[in-house]
């Protein structure tokens, strides 16, 4: 981490509109955190793997693209001090494999920040550097800031199905609805329990009150202690049978951040991201925060 920085929120940046909202969302960020921000740009050589020597020329691309970035995030930073002068700020362009360096620093900080992918009918997926810092399974949380402006005070949702990283995902969302003062939505859906509904068959014939039942004191269990620490946060609750993607995007509308675990339960399963969160981070229309399991 560098010299002087603890704790930092990290925004990567590379001259893009989204990563310019991303920065921005970040700075505000670690304002109420009280923490400084770490604007960060990994400058990779595009032969590095291959060729692990510098070669003739090298510098020739790198050092106009370096000097704009060093430019652009020195700007970045005097419009955020001057925003607010307590903030601490800090530009740094390292060398090297971007998802690797990006993935080592956010394991030292309070947050990782990311520009997401526009939303509507031209939007686009998360890159592979993206999705592989979002796969994590230990480290800081990843904020993907998607495209439009998400109201600062409104609330927070976060998705619940009983497994251990949504537990983390819910003491996250409170300490964020917490610092905004906004309303706190818990999701939770009886198609993504974590119990099978066919134990309760009664003639084959499913008992959904039975169902919802368990699922409210799913709810309910990764909800305690959690109203006892953050007296002033409102929490909602939406216990659903429609699948978790529809409902936490519905819920999401009007929210100023959507909170999920990145591994947990469902019935499709992809090899690093969560069927879930994968369909979060790449359609929510406000900034997402992605909690890995460790």
């Amino acid at each position: 981490m560098a010299e002087g920085l603890r704790d930092p929120v990290v925004a990567g940046f590379d001259l893009s509109d989204s990563s310019r909202r991303a920065a921005q969302w970040a700075a505000g960020e670690a304002a109420r955190r009280r923490r400084p921000l770490l604007l960060l740009h990994v400058l990779s050589w595009p032969f590095e793997d291959f060729v692990p020597i510098r070669v003739p020329g090298e510098e020739q691309v790198t050092e106009p693209l370096q000097r704009a970035l060093q430019r652009e995030m020195e700007a970045l930073r005097a419009r955020f001090q001057q925003a607010d002068p307590d903030l601490v700020v800090e530009v740094r362009l390292p060398m090297g494999d971007p998802a690797r360096s990006l993935g080592e620093i956010a394991a030292e900080s309070e947050l990782l920040v990311l520009g997401g992918p526009k939303v509507g009918r031209d939007s686009h997926p998360l890159g592979a550097t993206a999705v592989e810092l979002l796969s994590r399974r230990s480290g800081a949380p990843v904020v993907v800031v998607r495209g439009e402006d998400s109201p600062p005070d409104g609330p927070v949702v976060v998705g619940v199905d009983g497994s251990g990283v949504s537990r983390r995902a819910v003491g996250y969302a409170f300490e964020a609805a917490a610092q905004r003062g906004g309303e706190l939505v818990a999701v939770h859906s009886w198609s993504d329990v974590p119990f099978n509904p066919f134990d309760v068959l009664d003639e084959w014939e499913l008992q959904w009150g039975e169902i919802r039942d368990k699922s409210e004191v799913v709810l309910a269990e990764a909800l305690a202690g959690w109203q006892e620490e953050f007296p002033t946060v409102e929490v909602r609750r939406v216990v659903t049978a429609a699948e978790p993607v529809g409902t936490l995007l519905g819920e999401a509308r009007g929210a100023s951040l959507l909170v999920v675990g990145s591994h947990g339960r469902g019935a499709v399963r992809r090899a690093l991201l969560g069927s879930v969160s994968h369909g979060i981070v790449n359609r929510a229309p406000c900034p997402v925060a992605v909690v890995p399991a460790k």
